[in-house]
């Protein structure tokens, strides 16, 4: 459009707007607009796919402006505000240096034509049209100006505001997965609750007429399926009320040892605790200590797969307001493709869907924390979980 605008007044409109084509390099500058649009067109995608290809893009056409104007009359052409456009494009479309860039330019170039205009120029028809042209100037700096700072903030501002809608909708996307996962669980946790006590009177009728291994094995069994029921229940209860409680670093690493030692006495857990944990308050619920056992399991899990044994270092370092608790498995890794999914959304591959990670980065971000997942140098995954220090005990 902007090369039609140029054709359209130099061949027919120039003296409708008078316009004084001094030059005949100004045939030679339109036909390598010509050239240059047809490359940019072909392109277009990879220059708008990036900032700097955008960039230049503009700055070329501004400097193709800026020869057109100056073959056409310089700053006495009356189009000369055309060279605002690329300043607007760059305001809304990419960073507050661009339009800056772009402003600076088109200044620099409106100053020279002017300020090197011939004399001869500043008069039309006997009268001084120098205050007139002072006049375009000015109006063409402030213009350029409001452009630079408020278009360019608002645009700012509109794609700040884009951004954290997408994300409070991928939060309540992921919201929505975890109310229809909790209420599937406490469907199935309700439905366990009959066949658990029926295979508890069996157990015990067969232990009246005689005692086994395999019968002590099925009573270990059915004690933590029943102990971990008894949880989910008072967690469930917890949780819904909002019940929160103020609990010291020492006895969240305790209660997890604890636990790990009766749910998964075959893992081989690494503890290296900081010292002075006592001394660190915690707000924590019922939820924390389910999604740090997730993290165990996997991390037990992946290091099996790849070392066949279940081997997890579990680590608590003090950084700044916040404890780090590490979790460190010696398995093959996380693929890279899977460290920006994990966590956030269900996954499909064949080791499972990431439902453990999901329901534990919403309990971890529930009690202010939150759960970055890596790869360690010495190989293996990490995940790390960031809680908020309350204050010392």
């Amino acid at each position: 459009m902007a090369l039609m605008l140029k054709l359209c007044l130099t061949f027919l409109f120039a003296d409708t707007f008078g316009l004084s084509l001094h030059s005949p390099a100004l045939n030679l500058t339109l036909i390598l607009e010509g050239f240059y649009l047809s490359f940019t067109f072909w392109l277009r995608k990879p220059l708008l796919s990036s900032d700097s290809g955008l960039f230049i893009a503009l700055v070329l056409d501004t400097l193709l402006w800026i020869s057109w104007l100056y073959f056409s009359g310089g700053a006495t052409n009356a189009f000369i505000s055309l060279l605002l456009l690329p300043i607007a494009i760059a305001a809304v479309l990419l960073p507050f240096w661009a339009p800056w860039s772009l402003a600076l330019l088109s200044n620099v170039a409106y100053s020279l034509m002017l300020f090197n205009m011939p004399q001869s120029a500043m008069s039309h028809h006997g009268m001084d049209m120098q205050s007139h042209y002072l006049g375009m100037w000015v109006n063409f700096i402030i213009s350029s100006l409001v452009l630079t700072t408020s278009v360019a903030l608002l645009a700012k501002r509109m794609r700040r505001q884009d951004a954290q809608l997408a994300f409070m909708r991928e939060a309540q996307l992921r919201q929505e997965k975890l109310i229809a996962l909790g209420t599937a669980s406490a469907q199935m946790a309700h439905r366990l609750a009959t066949p658990l006590a029926s295979l508890r009177l069996l157990v015990d009728e067969l232990q009246e007429e005689g005692d086994s291994p395999a019968l002590q094995e099925m009573k270990s069994a059915l004690a933590v399926c029943e102990s971990t029921l008894t949880a989910l229940r008072t967690a469930t209860e917890s949780i819904r009320e909002g019940a929160q409680r103020l609990e010291s670093a020492e006895q969240v690493l305790s209660g997890l040892t604890e636990q790990v030692n009766l749910l998964m006495p075959a893992v081989n857990l690494s503890l290296q605790p900081d010292k002075g944990l006592d001394k660190l308050r915690l707000r924590v619920d019922a939820s924390l200590q389910p999604a740090l056992l997730a993290l165990i399991e996997n991390g037990a899990r992946a290091s099996q797969e790849t070392t066949g044994e279940q081997r997890v270092t579990f680590s608590a370092q003090r950084q700044g307001d916040e404890l780090v608790l590490g979790v460190r498995d010696f398995g093959s890794g996380i693929p890279a493709p899977l460290l920006q999914q994990l966590g956030h959304q269900i996954v499909e591959q064949p080791k499972g869907m990431g439902v453990a990670l999901l329901l534990s980065h919403a309990s971890l971000e529930r009690l202010g924390g939150r759960l970055i997942l890596g790869s360690h140098v010495d190989g293996g995954a990490v995940a790390q979980v960031y809680l908020p220090i309350q204050g010392a005990a």
